[in-house]
């Protein structure tokens, strides 16, 4: 994704399946959401991308495929490595088992409306993120 693909306050982002473009909000009543927050800090970085890519190395080239894959195997081995430092041994094998394709079903299951999870994947059938994305039980209230 690169600067250009920031407008009127939204992050489009083009689905690869359906080529649907999908309005990412980052600010909602004037505060910025996460994604918001994040760009934000990515933009007032000193390193500038020579591409306008949103996410490169030190050296301002655009982050690859790989690359991005290598950073996230180091962070996990380093997060995985904390947990075991702080005796968090059930942490530290949860962390060492997260792999990057569970990126897509975590964000489904921590989005609360069933709705915003399936618009936010790009289905046009909740069914499907139910069933393939979502991978937390539904909340329900209690008898009393």
């Amino acid at each position: 994704m690169s600067r250009l693909d920031i407008r009127n306050d939204e992050l489009h982002v083009l689905q690869n399946k359906t080529g649907h473009t999908l309005r990412i909000r980052l600010h909602v009543d004037g505060e910025p959401t996460q994604l918001g927050a994040c760009l934000d800090r990515l933009m007032a970085r000193p390193v500038k991308s020579m591409t306008g890519a949103l996410v490169c190395t030190e050296q301002g080239q655009r982050l690859t495929l790989k690359m991005l894959r290598d950073r996230f195997d180091g962070a996990r081995l380093l997060a995985a490595a904390k947990a075991e430092k702080d005796r968090n041994v059930d942490l530290a094998l949860r962390i060492r088992a997260f792999q990057f394709r569970d990126i897509r079903p975590k964000a489904a299951s921590e989005i609360a409306s069933l709705e915003d999870a399936s618009k936010l994947l790009g289905h046009t059938n909740k069914q499907i993120t139910q069933k393939v994305y979502r991978r937390v039980g539904e909340v329900v209230k209690p008898t009393r």
